[in-house]
């Protein structure tokens, strides 16, 4: 549930609130039915995988009312390098390849600081420091959500997987507050 003190939302805030939800909610759900198709190689992999890539289009859409095409596209690429290097953190995980996972992780962690610095420089309401932060939270849950699901550590992996969807949306309300907080003209309701 997204909270503020003690602040009554309107029907836009609410809107664009669930909206931005939802796409993160999206973001881990996508994430985690991949590492299973890559973990367990099923068939379906490269339909999820398709679907997952599909996330970082659906957030620049959303974040165009903003910050207009160019800055919502560099949010896209800098989304969906952010899944492209996870997909080869999981390779390298499942090949037992501890350099590549190694590589996988500093290119991953590199990019959730663009991601970041990104955020905070499109948005002065998103503090560099906390976004970083909560970044590097999702990754090294998201990582561990693969590792116990590579090694069949089913419970584990359910468990981790509760934790990445609650901060998941931790970050969908800290980025949903900021763009608020920076746009408030567009959260105005209409009287009737």
């Amino acid at each position: 549930m997204y909270k503020e003190s003690s602040r009554n939302f309107n029907e836009k805030e609410i809107d664009f609130i669930n909206k931005m939800r939802l796409l993160w909610e999206q973001h881990v759900e996508w994430t985690r039915m991949t590492i299973i198709s890559m973990a367990e190689d099923l068939d379906d992999v490269n339909f999820v995988t398709n679907r997952l890539l599909r996330n970082p289009t659906d957030f620049a859409h959303m974040l165009t009312v903003f910050y207009g095409i160019e800055k919502a596209t560099q949010f896209e690429t800098l989304l969906r390098e952010h899944l492209l290097i996870a997909a080869d953190l999981i390779n390298a995980a499942k090949m037992n390849d501890s350099e590549g996972v190694k590589n996988a992780e500093i290119k991953w962690y590199e990019n959730a600081n663009e991601i970041a610095a990104f955020l905070h420089e499109i948005n002065p309401f998103l503090s560099e420091v906390t976004m970083r932060e909560m970044l590097h939270e999702h990754l090294a849950l998201t990582e561990s959500e693969a590792i116990y699901r590579i090694n069949k550590y089913y419970a584990k992996d359910i468990e981790i997987y509760d934790k990445v969807e609650e901060q998941a949306l931790e970050m969908a309300n800290e980025i949903s507050r900021a763009i608020m907080k920076q746009f408030p003209d567009k959260f105005v309701c209409k009287e009737s």
